[in-house]
């Protein structure tokens, strides 16, 4: 396998040869840049479903099944949203992994307990459902650029981990 560098390109050179395994995205924050990064490679169609891009709670909760009550409390920067969303794009795009992607790019949108910069990124798979925080340093497009390249980062892991033991919930 000729040496790659981005995380896209090595998701892509896992999965091109590989018919049954498809991914998806559900992404907030980076508002399609996660779908639009997988789908650089020649030939991503072979496993690319496709992404939504839920911004607004409705289309979380119509879209992607995240319940009222989770957008409600703890809200939509939440370990709990970011881990449905990634489990309602499976669901929704038919796909077997997900990434998706939510937080606060800012410059507004902060609270008391939640600062400009916190991002949750979940992965969903037959195997569970993986989910981090990060608080990303800089500006709005900073934030949202390390967002979409932890997003690819993290689905590249889990897919080269292929976890065979309990699901993570």
């Amino acid at each position: 396998m000729p040496e790659t560098t981005s995380p896209e390109e090595q998701i892509h050179a896992l999965l091109a040869e590989q018919s049954e395994i498809t991914i998806g995205t559900a992404e907030s924050i980076t508002a399609g840049m996660v779908a639009a990064r997988l789908a650089r490679p020649a030939g991503a169609s072979a496993y690319l479903q496709g992404g939504i891009v839920s911004y607004a709670y409705d289309v979380k909760e119509r879209l992607l099944g995240v319940p009222k009550s989770v957008l409600d409390n703890p809200g939509a920067v939440s370990d709990e949203c970011a881990r449905r969303m990634a489990m309602g794009a499976t669901r929704a795009l038919q796909a077997t992994y997900a990434v998706s992607t939510t937080g606060i790019a800012g410059p507004s949108g902060a609270t008391a307990r939640k600062n400009v910069g916190l991002v949750y990124i979940a992965v969903a798979g037959p195997h569970g459902t993986h989910c981090e925080e990060h608080v990303f340093p800089g500006d709005r497009d900073q934030i949202t650029a390390a967002s979409t390249e932890r997003a690819l980062e993290m689905l590249l892991h889990y897919l080269q981990a292929k976890p065979t033991k309990n699901p993570i919930q």
